[in-house]
């Protein structure tokens, strides 16, 4: 297969969706503190890259080669972050703001299972009520929905947390 010419391009060209999938997934894990979990998938993919790399140096001299080695790289971006949205690694903290104040959201939230600190605050505009979610990102969108149920006009913000400390979710999340 590697003798003929569309062989060599399809090879080097998965190889490299390959490769750069393992890298996306490893900078992830780094990024998220999943420190032996991002050294094996290193391992992995510093093997595939040798691989790939070898195949597009001994065949310099066939341009389709090097397409193909670039072309394998961007879509290996795509199927990596694919790869991370499905796998929803780690925590939100959504913050949302409403001015229905009087429609006991917070309770209606932590009814479907979500953990939820309200407070007061002040906007341009009066009073707001400002609720502090966390939950992991697999359950992210059907938290979009739930707020959107309650109040499809309420400000959303989401971030990620880097640590935890003290409350119930850490006990939580050491189990």
């Amino acid at each position: 297969m590697l003798n003929s010419g569309l062989g060599m391009v399809a090879t080097i060209f998965a190889i490299n969706i390959v490769y750069v999938s393992f890298l996306t997934m490893r900078t992830i894990l780094t990024l998220k503190g999943q420190r032996y979990l991002a050294a094996i998938t290193g391992t992995i993919e510093i093997a595939i890259y040798v691989i790939g790399l070898g195949l597009v140096l001994d065949n310099l001299g066939q341009i389709q080669n090097v397409i193909a080695y670039a072309l394998g790289f961007g879509v290996g971006i795509i199927v990596g972050m694919k790869i991370e949205e499905y796998l929803a690694l780690g925590y939100i903290t959504v913050n949302a703001i409403t001015t229905k104040l009087e429609d006991d959201i917070p309770n209606k939230l932590r009814d479907v299972g979500y953990g939820v600190t309200h407070y007061l605050a002040h906007g341009r505009q009066g009073e707001r009520l400002v609720m502090q979610v966390l939950t992991s990102r697999k359950s992210e969108r059907k938290l979009y929905q739930a707020i959107e149920e309650l109040d499809p006009k309420a400000f959303v913000i989401s971030y990620e947390p880097r640590t935890f400390q003290g409350g119930f979710w850490v006990r939580k999340i050491r189990r």
